[in-house]
């Protein structure tokens, strides 16, 4: 078994004990070393965003004290739900390696694929969400600002 995949199995395994979310852990590695763990805290953070894979993000994020992980690589327990996929991307980590598959998630009642069939219909199905567009001509004053700003960051 592969060394960082144990790791990420024993924090989805200590969630059963604690009960402050599901069965779900990741570790996040950079050139050999975990620089990042996290489990599910979803109930335990009263926190829709805090799977593991987001926390893995976030300690790593701490750890190496810089909002980009180019060159790491993340081990988690499950297929990652599109909210942490982007996550993932967003972080610039090119390579993800999972346990479970988002079916056997689906099997113990964790079910992302009404957000999957929402993305990929073009986010038009309101039973699940609204977007609506407004104030725009007052919105993209901010960004017409910050465009002009030589100082900026762009992430």
């Amino acid at each position: 078994m592969n060394k960082f995949m144990e790791e990420a199995i024993k924090l989805s395994e200590d969630n059963l004990k604690t009960n402050v979310g599901g069965p779900f852990g990741a570790c996040i590695v950079k050139e050999g070393i975990i620089i990042g763990r996290g489990s599910n805290h979803v109930l335990g953070n009263n926190d829709p965003t805090a799977h593991a894979e987001i926390m893995a993000i976030r300690d790593a994020c701490k750890n190496i004290n810089s909002y980009d992980l180019t060159g790491c690589e993340i081990y988690t327990s499950c297929y990652p739900c599109p909210m942490c996929l982007s996550a993932i991307i967003w972080s610039n980590i090119k390579t993800v390696y999972y346990g479970n598959t988002k079916e056997d998630a689906a099997n113990i009642g964790f079910r992302d694929d009404f957000i999957y069939k929402f993305i990929n219909n073009n986010c038009d199905d309101e039973s699940v969400m609204k977007l609506e567009s407004m104030d725009r001509e007052e919105t993209i004053k901010t960004f017409e600002k910050f465009s002009d700003k030589t100082d900026k960051t762009i992430y």
